[in-house]
């Protein structure tokens, strides 16, 4: 429901973009179409790239391995968000996925926060601009820090 909400607001406002300035109008919906053609086949690389993994992991395998029930659920996927160099739009929906099929809270949580905070296979390019120093500290502290917004996260939403 809320999204046909979002597409009719979308579509007064374009009724009322266009009543106001059809040649702006006109000009944004062809940046707009060029922009999705553009994004379209990494859009569809994502859905083939889900759709792979999920069809190599059975729904048990996700569940017994990514559970809530046993600490190492989310310390293995606290270390494979931090050795895995995956973009955000990606990781969103594969932990999407992973829930759906019964995955817990909690070791997704910490899935996707250490892959966007820790960075053990960029550190030797992140240190050559901040030190060895920094970079270790950066990487042990978030990784840290992302296992107890994963923990937080488990005890709110599960």
């Amino acid at each position: 429901m809320f999204n046909v909400i979002l597409f009719i607001l979308a579509l007064l406002a374009l009724s009322l973009s266009y009543v106001q300035s059809p040649g702006k109008t006109q000009k944004a919906l062809k940046i707009a179409w060029t922009s999705f053609i553009r994004i379209l086949p990494m859009m569809l690389g994502i859905i083939g790239l889900i759709g792979l993994v999920l069809t190599l992991l059975a729904p048990a395998t996700i569940q017994a391995v990514f559970n809530n029930a046993q600490w190492w659920s989310t310390a293995l996927a606290a270390v494979l968000g931090s050795l895995t160099i995956m973009p955000a739009f990606i990781a969103f929906p594969l932990a999407a996925s992973f829930l759906r099929e019964g995955a817990g809270v909690m070791p997704i949580a910490a899935f996707v926060t250490t892959l966007t905070m820790v960075g053990i296979v960029t550190a030797p390019m992140e240190i050559s601009f901040f030190g060895r120093r920094l970079t270790l500290w950066r990487n042990i502290l978030s990784f840290f820090a992302a296992i107890i917004i994963a923990y937080i996260m488990g005890r709110v939403l599960a």
